[in-house]
């Protein structure tokens, strides 16, 4: 099919269509002489006349009027398969999307996003899976549609947008005697038993690194799989731990206090991550732009 232009089907139904060549010429915006030489090459392409003189007008030959409607479908499937996405009524998509986040992203958010895309898209249904690893297959493979959380280390070829901006905060239960002095310092902080987050069985981030530049090391006691753990941990004991600031938000916060931690660490972004080939997708676009609104909202 390397010799096979498309355009030759456009105007075999525009010509059988009018039955003209010269209102077929006006009907694709050529000229008449342009449209007697495309008519040439369909004769020869076909090795049939298509139209021949009929008087002061031209009619179809029996293999064109048996190809009409064939023809005109063809041309409209094409250009179909050949056109952007068209606009779909959001309310009418019947569809679900699959969603990686961790465990406390979905009970702080989850509920705040099921009532946004409800409101506007009834019949499209959330599914949240674990975010136990941050492979970029799952994106590839369409197992996921939507990444939610720190960006992947492997990410080059995936889409991002940021939701919004985060930084740890320290979190110990109320009353707790970290607060007895006027301020936590650096060393006061590394001495409390802690609590961490971590999906390892070791870990060591950014607060310790940054503990250990001033020579400090913290007295890991506890390893947990979520940050809601570790809130639910610090509140009913002595340990303390560290939390993304937007946790904050949780109902457990109420029994605990949050501090500034007294080591420099950086802030990072909360994205949402997709593959390439859902960029164009107008239903998953659609949920993309509710996604970020939703978060700039709530954020």
């Amino acid at each position: 099919m390397s010799d096979l232009d498309l355009n030759l089907l456009v105007a075999l139904d525009a010509l059988l269509r009018e039955q003209s060549v010269s209102a077929a010429a006006r009907r694709l915006g050529l000229s008449t002489s342009a449209m007697s030489r495309t008519l040439s090459r369909l004769r020869a392409a076909l090795g049939d006349p298509i139209l021949v003189p009929a008087g002061r007008g031209m009619v179809a030959t029996p293999h064109a009027l048996a190809i009409g409607a064939e023809v005109h479908l063809l041309k409209e499937a094409v250009q179909s398969v050949l056109s952007p996405p068209s606009t779909v009524e959001i309310r009418e998509v019947r569809r679900h999307f699959t969603i990686r986040a961790n465990e406390a992203f979905v009970l702080l958010y989850a509920a705040g996003l099921s009532a946004a895309v409800t409101s506007a898209a009834p019949g499209i249904r959330l599914r949240f899976a674990p975010r136990s690893d941050k492979d970029v297959q799952a994106l590839r493979d369409a197992a996921i549609d939507l990444d939610i959380g720190v960006l992947p280390r492997d990410s080059g070829e995936l889409r991002c947008q940021t939701l919004f901006e985060d930084r740890y905060v320290g979190l110990a239960r109320l009353g707790h005697p970290i607060f007895d002095a006027d301020r936590i310092t650096a060393e006061r902080f590394a001495a409390w038993g802690h609590v961490l987050f971590s999906m390892q069985a070791d870990f060591a981030g950014p607060i310790d690194r940054a503990l250990a530049e001033l020579g400090h090391v913290r007295d890991v006691r506890l390893i947990v799989p979520s940050f809601p753990a570790v809130i639910a941990v610090a509140a009913a004991s002595d340990l303390i731990g560290s939390i993304p600031k937007s946790y904050c938000k949780s109902a457990a916060i109420s029994h605990i206090e949050t501090f500034d931690l007294p080591v420099d660490v950086s802030g990072f972004n909360i994205v949402q991550a997709w593959h390439p080939r859902m960029d164009a997708d107008p239903v998953h676009r659609w949920l993309r732009a509710l996604i970020f609104e939703t978060f700039h909202s709530m954020n």
